[in-house]
């Protein structure tokens, strides 16, 4: 019986406890478990103080129209308010180790708004003289920031001359004794060189709001209407008048979706647009007849319905051409980066282009569709990572030693 109670007593005393055989197992465990969470925490900081060191902040300052093809399309950054007649528009983004912010807007004003990196990318419009008054001013603004340590490093992208006269910016790069690093510019500039001056891609006519298309599968599979389309200005004396008297030849206006007019008009109303629109998801084909330059918005905007530019492949007047690194202009960009594109020297040639086009099955053009599209897709892709690459092995210290 005393035995019994002894062993009660035992029972009740280990009961308390809460006896585990497994008790010097858990206890390892803890002790393990609780150094994986010092290691991991100390790494986690590591990686913090290492990410300072190697993160690239970049704004950019959008004061061109062609920084919202950047920034929307290029980049596939998002912006708020999504009104695209706001004062004031920006939005942020992460793309390889760089950080990138973006504003645009009428109230984005030299010295109005926080400069919130040491690294600037500024995107100018250069066209004609109003705007490059407007773009030096932007300059100076930069100049001074340089000037005061405010700012590091700048680079510009440039909506250059349709003639490719870009001289005044010269005195503001590096090169020539300013502070910008690097130049991203439109049209067959023959300065660039791959180092510090680089062809960019006009692309869509963001200033007429031309929305990020998304292919879908009535894109992609559907018969089109109509074999081509040209919706635009017919100048005097231009080759697209060739190309009106062309197309009135054995009917192939009746093949097509023509509607000329004799004056350019900048902007589009609601109605005009969605007609364009349609237009370009009508056709199989696009005609891009040259204008004051080979390289126009129409190209880029046939690429994201699927229809095929044929583009007028001849050199327009003024100092555009070569570069010492491409030998292949007009469009010299869109051709190295492999354009599945039709080019023709002349408009006589659209005929046989047409004939061609009848004979083949919608299948075949189910597949050419398919390769433009996803041609057009890699290559905004090859241009963000280019864009990055560029950025940060100008701007990162260990990039370039200091």
């Amino acid at each position: 019986m005393q035995n019994v109670c002894l062993l009660n007593i035992e029972r009740s005393s280990l009961g308390n406890e809460e006896w585990n055989p497994w008790e010097g197992d858990e206890k390892n465990e803890q002790i393990v478990s609780q150094q994986r969470y010092e290691t991991n925490l100390q790494m986690l900081k590591n990686m913090k103080s290492q990410q300072k060191q190697t993160d690239l902040k970049v704004q950019i300052w959008g004061k061109a129209a062609i920084g919202l093809y950047l920034w929307q399309h290029i980049l596939e950054g998002l912006l708020e308010p999504a009104d695209v007649t706001a004062q004031w528009r920006e939005g942020s983004i992460k793309g390889g180790k760089t950080h990138f912010s973006f504003i645009t807007g009428p109230a984005v004003v030299p010295g109005y708004f926080s400069v919130e990196a040491d690294n600037v990318v500024l995107v100018l419009n250069g066209r004609e003289d109003a705007k490059i008054t407007y773009a030096t001013q932007w300059l100076h603004y930069a100049q001074t920031l340089i000037q005061t340590r405010k700012l590091r490093h700048v680079a510009i992208v440039l909506l250059g001359s349709e003639q490719c006269n870009n001289e005044w910016i010269h005195p503001y790069l590096k090169r020539h004794g300013g502070f910008v690093e690097l130049l991203f510019v439109v049209y067959d500039c023959t300065w660039v060189n791959e180092e510090d001056i680089f062809q960019w891609p006009l692309g869509v006519a963001t200033y007429r709001n031309f929305p990020i298309v998304e292919p879908n599968w009535s894109m992609l599979r559907s018969p089109r209407s109509y074999l081509c389309n040209f919706l635009g200005t017919v100048y005097k004396n231009s080759s697209r008048e060739n190309l009106m008297e062309v197309l009135k030849q054995d009917g192939l206006d009746k093949l097509c979706w023509i509607a000329a007019r004799e004056q350019w008009q900048p902007q589009e109303t609601n109605e005009s647009f969605r007609i364009y629109q349609n237009a370009l998801l009508q056709s199989d084909l696009t005609l891009c007849p040259v204008g004051v330059n080979t390289e126009c918005y129409r190209i880029y905007e046939a690429c994201s319905y699927g229809s095929v530019p044929v583009v007028e492949d001849v050199m327009t007047p003024g100092k555009c051409g070569n570069s010492s690194i491409y030998h292949s202009a007009p469009l010299q960009l869109l051709k190295t980066m492999g354009a599945p594109f039709i080019f023709i020297k002349n408009w006589e040639e659209l005929p046989a282009v047409l004939e061609k086009e009848k004979n083949m099955s919608l299948q075949e053009k189910i597949q050419r569709r398919k390769k433009l599209i996803e041609w057009y897709r890699h290559f905004k892709a090859q241009m963000r990572h280019k864009f990055i690459n560029i950025l940060e092995n100008s701007f990162l210290p260990n990039a370039k030693g200091g």
